[in-house]
């Protein structure tokens, strides 16, 4: 359709109109052709707005939980610190099956791209079975481990069992969106997390305070509050693969078990896996040197950096565009124009999150206000919005660059890179400035800044080198 009206009025169609194009999704829209910026622009929209709905789950319950008491958000931190491992595992998954279905795509070979969509979600299964187990068996003692005190341990193990437990809607939700967002159909990903998000917050309310016929549950509503809605995203998004109306269409052939295919899917992730994984559990780290300085402190930690994951999810939506994009031309032939993808999205990002880092500098007080009035907590907050902020120009290139990676199926590359920058800058430039130089989470707060922006410096470096351009899955 949107060839059709290139074609016949000899220039791009009215912003709405595109608007609207992204928002309904066309199984039929080749992004190989045409004009680069409307195609970056019909796979950016849905999948920023995919993104937005996935960080207003962290908003939400942040909103809820902070009137229970600075304990309770502590407890939804510190779990969240742990859950980042699976979000790791989950996006370098994503990553991997992004890939291979943007190249299939790219090459016409739909019958294959449906057989690993389906292959995935055996892959996606064993991972939440082992990480529910984990959180059965262990959730009070991960909380320990990360430094929670009596208190926290108190209100907080039934909230990290259920969020462990229900792992398999986190993978899932992650899976399944990036087979839709390889093969050129992110409205549907977006639409699975309006639903999921939707319920979110109607329930989260009604099951932590007890409205109605709801039992009061307190921070543990949250989570069972999240986990239904991300279920029934999940059961909507299954729905679609099974569909004839999308470009992949999963079917009963395509279920049984396929080692070589799973295999593949493995092969190519691994390096997302391990990409993401090395930056993950850098956060741990630095969560655990926080939460020395006290609750208050992890607390306004955790308040933040649910803030900062609010624009750059939506950042990361338009990275998850170029990773589309990037892999579907590849897979067409065309290196130059999958490059030219990446700097015209990267151009865009770059002008939203400076301006989101505008915001942050000069409100950081009136933002982190709004969910604590305890003078500690607000400090901590305001320290740790300020300095990531100062950084967000490099971080709206760096992220751009690392999904170009990605989404050639160059996994590899960014897992170098992240290991220099999390873990031999990152996390003992952390420690010497908080704890040697004592400038406490202050500390921490620059050193994220610092490896960023490295991350970004680093990542142009290589891309210019042009080797992700021959890469082949």
């Amino acid at each position: 359709m949107t060839e059709q009206v290139l074609k016949s009025n000899n220039q791009r169609p009215g912003l709405w109109t595109l608007f609207k194009q992204a928002l309904a999704g066309n199984a039929n829209q080749d992004f190989t052709k045409g004009s680069i910026g409307v195609a970056a622009f019909l796979l950016a929209v849905p999948m920023v707005l995919e993104m937005l709905m996935e960080s207003i789950f962290a908003i939400v319950d942040m909103i809820f939980v902070s009137s229970l008491g600075f304990e309770a958000v502590a407890v939804v931190g510190l779990t969240e610190a742990v859950l980042t491992l699976i979000y790791g595992v989950a996006i370098g998954l994503s990553m991997g099956i992004t890939a291979l279905v943007a190249r299939r795509i790219g090459e016409n070979d739909v019958e294959d791209a449906n057989l690993i969509a389906a292959q995935s979600l055996w892959v996606g299964l064993f991972v939440a079975t082992i990480v529910a187990l984990i959180g059965l068996w262990y959730a009070e003692s991960i909380l320990a481990l990360m430094g929670a005190e009596e208190k926290v341990l108190e209100i907080g193990t039934d909230y990290t069992t259920i969020m462990m437990t229900g792992s398999i809607t986190i993978l899932y939700l992650f899976m399944i969106n990036a087979i839709f967002r390889g093969a050129g159909d992110p409205s549907i990903a977006m639409r699975s997390l309006w639903i999921a998000n939707g319920l979110n917050i109607v329930l989260d309310p009604l099951l932590i305070y007890g409205i109605g016929p709801f039992p009061e549950m307190g921070v543990t509503g949250a989570a069972v509050a999240t986990n239904i809605g991300r279920g029934i995203g999940v059961l909507y998004q299954l729905y679609h693969l099974r569909s004839h109306l999308g470009r992949i269409r999963v079917t009963m052939a395509h279920l049984p078990v396929n080692l070589a295919k799973i295999q593949d899917i493995i092969k190519v992730s691994l390096g997302g896996m391990a990409q993401f994984l090395i930056s993950t559990a850098s956060w741990v780290f630095l969560v655990r040197i926080v939460s020395t300085y006290g609750s208050a402190a992890v607390a306004g930690y955790t308040i933040a950096i649910r803030v900062i994951i609010f624009t750059i999810l939506p950042a990361w939506g338009m990275s998850n565009a170029v990773a589309t994009l990037v892999g579907q031309n590849l897979g067409a032939k065309q290196p130059d124009r999958a490059e030219e993808s990446v700097w015209c999205i990267a151009k865009f990002n770059l002008y939203f999150m400076l301006s989101v880092a505008f915001v942050f500098i000069a409100f950081a007080e009136h933002i982190v206000g709004f969910f604590s009035q305890d003078k500690e907590v607000v400090s901590s907050g305001i320290s740790c919005l300020r300095f990531i902020a100062c950084g967000y120009g490099f971080y709206a290139v760096g992220m751009i660059l690392i999904q170009a990676f990605n989404g050639a199926g160059d996994t590899l590359t960014p897992t170098k890179i992240n290991f220099v920058c999390y873990w031999l800058l990152q996390i003992p430039l952390a420690y010497a400035l908080a704890k040697l130089l004592h400038l406490d989470s202050s500390g921490v707060y620059i050193a994220i800044m610092l490896a960023e922006s490295l991350i970004a410096l680093v990542g142009y470096w290589v891309f210019r080198k042009g080797q992700w351009k021959v890469m082949q899955v």
